[in-house]
């Protein structure tokens, strides 16, 4: 089943082009890596794919529902309530962690299950444990973002995306604010959730972690797609010259 499916989406900052008909779909259990230099559009995806930017022209669907269409080339975006139903088939990890600072760890993680799904406290308490425990932060249950270290800070932003219970996960660059021995942590867990079979689409710099856990490698420059395929294809034996050169400078 395709979760997600994107049609020519284009976008524009100020007449700027940033992103230029892209056209992808993520299929249920699938692990997508997008990769790319700094400026490539990967982050500016995400956020057309998760409403927090709107598209210039494209459509998008959700499990094969349409959410927004093209209209003589421009994007239509549906009602408010209907886009708040399909917020709920995704949840995003942001790279800045995005915690409540005047909320606890516990009540960062509930918060959002029972005030914006209506869904019993008690149920989401009993759940937000076990997700808690399962990223290793049950004894940081009272803690507040200001008292933990990055990768606690990521791992309960984690916590709080997966207590959602979306069919998909989006990742910004998870790690790049953190330091090497922090994000073995964070990749590690990430890695955990793919062994699940979660649907993830992660904007990543680790390329050995790429390799690693995705289904499909897509490399983007310039507000396209460049490549895209097997790890094994974009990232160990590109056809595309600016593929190669990116991976290139990263291996100097």
């Amino acid at each position: 089943m395709k979760l997600l499916e994107i049609k020519n989406l284009s976008k524009s900052f100020n007449g700027r082009k940033v992103l230029e008909d892209i056209s992808l779909t993520v299929e249920k259990g699938e692990v997508v890596s997008i990769i790319g230099p700094s400026g490539s559009g990967k982050s500016t995806l995400l956020r057309c794919t998760t409403f927090l930017e709107t598209m210039d022209d494209g459509e998008l669907s959700y499990s094969e529902n349409p959410v927004v269409v093209s209209n003589n080339g421009r994007a239509v975006y549906p009602s408010k309530n209907e886009l708040k139903e399909a917020k709920k088939h995704f949840s995003l990890v942001f790279q800045n962690f995005n915690l409540f600072p005047h909320f606890n760890v516990l009540k960062n993680v509930s918060d959002a299950p029972i005030h914006v799904l209506k869904r019993e406290k008690e149920e989401v308490i009993e759940e937000s444990m076990k997700i808690l425990k399962k990223v290793g932060l049950e004894e940081k249950i009272n803690s507040y973002p200001c008292e933990l270290s990055g990768g606690q800070q990521q791992r309960v932003a984690i916590a709080r995306a997966l207590v959602m219970n979306p069919d998909m996960l989006y990742f910004d660059e998870p790690t790049s604010a953190l330091d090497p021995e922090i994000t073995a942590g964070i990749l590690r867990i990430m890695k955990e959730l793919a062994e699940e079979k979660m649907t993830m689409v992660i904007v990543t710099h680790e390329i050995d972690f790429a390799r690693a856990v995705s289904d499909r490698v897509i490399f983007m420059d310039g507000g396209y797609i460049i490549e895209q395929g097997a790890p094994k294809d974009v990232i160990d034996n590109p056809s595309n010259e600016r593929t190669k050169a990116f991976l290139k400078k990263l291996s100097v």
